[in-house]
């Protein structure tokens, strides 16, 4: 079998994340405000060409024009977790340049990479068929129930915002989750992707490799986040002492669902907003 040759965006990717490092070290500005997502889009770019080298296909070399939606809704999607965080308080930003449009330009670049790092990650779990023989099988998913998921998400999304900061810090786990309950079921019935569709058709494993691409995530945001001048800072009242890096050590299985949540809010956004199938 002849051997596929790594794309060259790959090492372009390579070299963001050792060039991207070694400024940072050296304290160079701006690389040390812009750190987080100059080492996600190396990943990215990595990522995509493993992928390709392994499955034959990728993003990147497939579907190019799907990563400007992708980009796109990435920063609105994480913009109203943003908006939850103005109640809840889970987290701040330290560190930012002081110029609005640079401090601007951080956020948007950052938050661009979410979408793309979580899905380029699954895709190459997928390559691995880490949970290939893993299969969910459910009847057909009614009408009711399917509503009364609608429902429990939507309570679940607006439950903390009738508590004070204080209190609805604890709730953030029904946000991780809600919009997932809130939005799979309207895609089941829009055409779109959707979980409750795979447990169907008994392909239930693509919400094992979205959270633990999830977690992987997690990880590298927090380990490229803790070395970066510019980044956020956790306010969890809870496990202060069992940290890694700036994340309570709890606090990283909020991304299993988070992941799981992203693919639900893409797919259904694409379908909105875009009239794009997915499924």
């Amino acid at each position: 079998m002849e051997a596929k040759r790594v794309p060259i965006f790959s090492y372009l990717g390579v070299f963001l994340i050792i060039t991207g490092t070694l400024l940072l070290i050296l304290r160079i500005q701006p690389v040390t405000w812009f750190y987080t997502p100059v080492a996600w889009t190396g990943y990215i770019l990595l990522i995509d060409g493993i992928v390709f080298v392994r499955k034959n296909h990728s993003l990147l070399t497939d579907r190019p024009g799907q990563i400007l939606y992708m980009l796109i809704l990435s920063i609105v999607c994480w913009l109203i977790f943003e908006a939850y965080n103005v109640h809840v308080q889970n987290w701040h930003y330290d560190g930012l340049p002081g110029k609005l449009w640079v401090r601007w330009l951080g956020y948007g670049w950052s938050f661009a990479t979410i979408f793309p790092g979580i899905f380029e990650t699954t895709d190459l779990l997928e390559s691995f068929g880490l949970f290939k023989k893993v299969r969910i099988k459910i009847k057909t998913v009614s009408q009711r129930i399917r509503w009364l998921l609608i429902l429990i998400g939507a309570i679940f999304l607006i439950a903390p915002l009738f508590f004070p900061t204080d209190q609805a810090q604890y709730m953030t786990a029904l946000i991780w989750v809600g919009f997932i309950l809130l939005l799979d079921p309207i895609n089941y019935r829009l055409g779109a992707r959707s979980i409750l569709y795979d447990w169907e058709k008994g392909e239930g494993n693509k919400i094992f490799y979205l959270m633990l691409a999830g977690l992987i995530c997690g990880f590298l945001w927090e380990l490229w986040n803790f070395w970066a001048e510019a980044k956020w800072i956790y306010d969890i009242p809870i496990a202060q002492d069992l940290k890694v890096f700036e994340m309570v050590l709890p606090g990283y299985l909020g991304f299993l669902p988070f992941a799981v949540e992203c693919y639900v809010m893409y797919y259904f956004c694409l379908r909105i907003f875009f009239g794009i199938r997915s499924r």
